[in-house]
Parts: structure tokens; sequence; C-alpha cells
């Protein structure tokens, strides 16, 4: 590969996706470097002042400050773009700076939100409790129902927002008929993909407007950095996402750009053997437990709907013990190979108790409505022997008497 062909989108374009996780967006140096180069620098120097005032009047094309562009960034977010299928692609330092930003962005007083019930704790705080504060309404539907966002829709509203699969109940929306409904009624889809990624789904293709994630999930993959990304149209990221983000500065630093660009070349294989381990995991489980709610199950009400959309089931699923807090709480302390952690995308198995930790800052009523209840459980399934983890749930699964 020549030094700028990563970067020629006529090339790249036409390129497998596997192929552009590995090398869409590269820029090499004059050195020739085979693995991307770290650029950890603030600033950027100019061979005379006119070349200065150039780039600021977005006259020449050049770096100014690594608040607005950053080279290593740069390839992070064209790979991104990339394999989403869009345009354009801005990351930022955190899955939920990329969500705030992109409400906030394009949203102002008196307008109007339709936002998903089954949602991110901080995503429920975000249509809950922000918003409202700038004087943008909201309202929250039960988003498997297309005619519940027909019936929210106003004249005022501005944006559908939601998760599919959702954190952690795994509700799956239907992506092409939301779509289209926003879509007949000039309204922006923002679908929060971080569950799927664009190596298992791309929201695009359905009819979305907008995709945003959080990269420190299954992009990173491997629980070393934070990282958020929002994709869309290069005129949505340039004239309406870039004011917001070069005036508030959420910033990705070209470090952890560089560990996420590091994560996507192993993307597809990761979140493939995962889903593999995640369907034993999950076969296992079904047997032995009170509920499960995992899309790649016919059980799931909406299995149908989730293998259409989606390429594979994803690591995450959720299930419920029927003995309230005291035995979830217990199943996870007689746990000696899975870790108790609210993270999830990570290469090692993890369990968390999502009502007292991801969900702990929603009001009771609202998280109960979500079905984010004391007998939720959510597994990530990560790269280890299947086998292994399922042993491991097993004798947990015992002490707690299930």
């Amino acid at each position: 590969m020549k030094r700028r062909t990563g970067q020629d989108q006529s090339i790249t374009r036409q390129w497998r996706p596997a192929t552009q996780a590995v090398r869409g967006g590269t820029a090499r140096s004059e050195f020739g470097e085979t693995s991307e180069a770290i650029f950890l620098t603030s600033g950027y120097s100019y061979d005379c002042a006119g070349d200065a005032a150039a780039r600021f009047a977005g006259e020449q094309v050049g770096m100014t400050y690594s608040r607005l562009q950053n080279p290593t960034v740069e390839m992070l977010e064209s790979r991104i773009a990339l394999l989403e299928g869009a345009e354009a692609c801005r990351t930022m330092t955190t899955g939920m700076a990329a969500m705030t930003a992109v409400l906030l962005c394009q949203l102002q007083q008196g307008d109007h939100l339709v936002g998903g019930r089954a949602a991110f704790g901080s995503c429920r705080w975000l249509t809950d409790t922000l918003l409202p504060k700038f004087g943008i309404e909201t309202t929250v539907v039960d988003a498997r129902d297309p005619q519940q966002w027909i019936d929210a829709a106003r004249p005022n509203t501005k944006v559908f927002f939601f998760e599919t699969p959702a954190n952690p109940t795994m509700d799956v929306v239907d992506l092409k008929a939301v779509c289209a409904i926003a879509r007949e009624r000039g309204i922006t889809t923002v679908v929060d993909n971080a569950f799927a990624t664009p190596a298992l789904q791309r929201p695009m293709e359905w009819g979305a407007d907008v995709t945003a994630y959080s990269a420190t999930k299954m992009m990173d993959g491997q629980g070393r950095v934070l990282a958020g990304a929002v994709c869309g149209t290069s005129q949505f990221i340039n004239d309406v996402l870039l004011p917001f983000t070069r005036n508030t500065g959420p910033t990705l630093s070209a470090f952890n750009a560089w560990v996420v660009l590091k994560g996507l070349e192993t993307l597809d294989l990761r979140i493939r053997r995962q889903s593999e381990n995640s369907m034993k995991v999950g076969a296992f489980l079904e047997s032995r437990v009170p509920r499960i709610l995992h899309p790649g199950l016919a059980s799931h009400p909406q299995h149908t709907l989730a293998m259409a959309q989606m390429d594979a089931c994803g690591p995450i699923f959720a299930f419920e013990v029927d003995g309230g807090r005291q035995q979830a709480h217990g199943l996870l302390d007689a746990l000696t190979l899975v870790d108790i952690s609210n993270n999830i995308g990570d290469s090692r198995s993890l369990m968390t108790h999502p009502a007292s930790t991801t969900h702990y800052g929603v009001v009771e009523d609202k998280r109960i409505e979500m079905g984010v209840t004391d007998n939720l459980l959510r597994l990530n399934v990560g790269l280890e022997d299947p086998q292994d983890v399922i042993e491991d749930l097993d004798q947990a699964l015992s002490k707690v008497g299930l």
C-alpha cells in the first residue's frame, strides 16, 4: 500500500469491511511506518503567517490545533466512517461525550425529542434531566412499537434517539420502520449502535441519519481506553456537529485514537467469536434461569427482527433470577472466573447488576418501567473458552439455588 492509499476513498470504499478495518484511513509519514503513527502534539507550526491565516480561513489544507484536527485521530475517524458506510465521522473522549454532543449540537429551546425507553442509564439522564434544563421537551416511548413513535411525534420534534439492542434489556428496535417514520416527518434519527458496532449492524443501511458510539466497547474491545464516535453525512458532521465540538472541546487524545485503531484491526474476528461464545453460554443458561433476554436465541421475542438487522447476536445479553437483589449479588459474588464489572465489549467475560450500577442513577419507577429490575443481570461473554465460562456460571448458580 502506498503512503496515501488508505486515505483515497475512491479506493478504500471498494475494499471489503475486513480490509477497511485494518488499512482504512491510514496515512504514512515520510518514514514509511507500517503501524499508524501517534502524533502527540497539541499544536502545529507554520512556515509563514500567511499559511496560518489561510488554514484558519479554510483556504489551505492542514492542521491548526489538536482540539480540531490530529493526524492519528483523523485516521481513526476515516476508518470508522468507512466501516459505518458514512460520509464522515468525528471522535470524542467518551461514548457519553458523543451522545451529549450529537443531541446538543442540533437541539435548542422549544424543540422536542422522542427517545427509546430502554437505554443506558446516562442516556436516560440526558433525555430525562439534561435536555429539559435547556427547554428541550422529551417524550419516552417503548421503542419496540412503531405506533408509539408515530403518536409521540409533534410538529417541533427534531430527533428520534434510541439504542438497538438496548442496554441492558436487549430490546430490539425495527430500524427500517422507525427510520421511515422519522424521514416522512423531517426528523433526524440518531441510533446508539454500541452493542452491535458496524461489524454486525449498520443502521444507515436501514435509513438512520446518524449513528453514535461508545468506542470504548467493542471497537477497543480490550478494556484499555475511553472513546466515542459520531457518524453521519459530511454536512451534518462538518456543519452541525463540528461547530459544537470545536467550541466545547470533547476531543479524543491521539494515544486513545491509536489504541482504538489497533482494536479495529481485530474487531470482526473478536465480535464474531464472542457472538459464537455468547450463543453457547446463552443456550446453557436458558435451561437454568427463570428468563433470558438473548437476541440470538429463538426465545427472544424479537429474535427474527434482530437476526434480520444484525449479522450475529453480539457478545452481550441479560437474564433474570427470581430472588431479587440478594440472589443477584450472591450469584456475582460466587463467580471465580467471570469478573464483576459494569463495562461491556471487553475480551474478558464480565457481569454486572444494572439496577445497582449502570442504572443506579435512574429513579426507581422509571428503572422498573424500563425492565431494569433487581432480578436482572447483564453478561458480556468474552474470548475465553466458553466451556470455562459455563462451568463458572454453573457452580455460581448452584450456590444460589438455581
